[in-house]
């Protein structure tokens, strides 16, 4: 069995807050895969689907950012999950707006979501970051991310959002590599050549 986490703030006034973009690229997983309906358990909200032919199961902790471990150690625990079969998505920093990294394993980079994910998890589990940029002053991080996106940035949010939730089968299937890159083709589209002159 594979579990998707996506790392948010449960409650309506987070809802649309930066650090909330792993809520929202699960969300769009399961209406683009037809999931079952969300439920509680584990400290947050569930949904199951099957994707590649394996049983995947999607959580949204509701700990609260600095917690989300909690809930998804929860989870681990009862089905018994690998931690290599762990993917987790959630708001990158370091990332300029609209990109999108994979990794496995690795520390916290400041991150509290996934700081309390290697405490109750361990690190080797698969990292999805999604950039949401820098706002360049050390200071201003904590109101960056807990602001919602602006209404331009809409332009590169929604195609990132469709694109994971498009490809996230590969990852699945363990393909890391076709997924950055289906991703990155989604988002980069290459530009059309110009027909060729008709040669006289």
């Amino acid at each position: 069995m594979h579990l998707i986490v996506g790392l948010g703030n449960p409650g309506s006034k987070y809802q649309g807050n930066r650090h909330n973009i792993g809520f929202m690229a699960v969300d769009e997983i399961v209406r683009r895969h037809g999931f079952s309906p969300w439920r509680k358990r584990f400290q947050g909200e569930t949904s199951e689907g099957v994707l590649e032919g394996e049983k995947v199961l999607v959580l949204k902790p509701m700990t609260y950012m600095n917690e989300s471990g909690r809930s998804v150690g929860e989870a681990m625990r009862f089905y018994d999950v690998d931690p290599a079969n762990l993917l987790v998505l959630y708001d990158e920093l370091d990332l300029e707006p609209g990109k999108m990294r994979v990794k496995l394993g690795g520390g916290a980079a400041g991150h509290n979501g996934i700081r309390s994910m290697i405490a109750h998890c361990g690190p080797y589990f698969v990292r999805v970051r999604l950039g949401i940029g820098h706002p360049g002053d050390k200071a201003m991080v904590h109101p960056h991310v807990l602001s919602d996106f602006a209404k331009a940035d809409k332009a590169w949010l929604e195609p990132l959002l469709d694109a994971v939730a498009d490809h996230i089968p590969l990852l699945v299937k363990g393909d890391e590599g076709s997924f950055q890159n289906k991703v990155h083709l989604a988002l980069n589209p290459a530009p059309e050549k110009p027909p060729k002159k008709a040669e006289n």
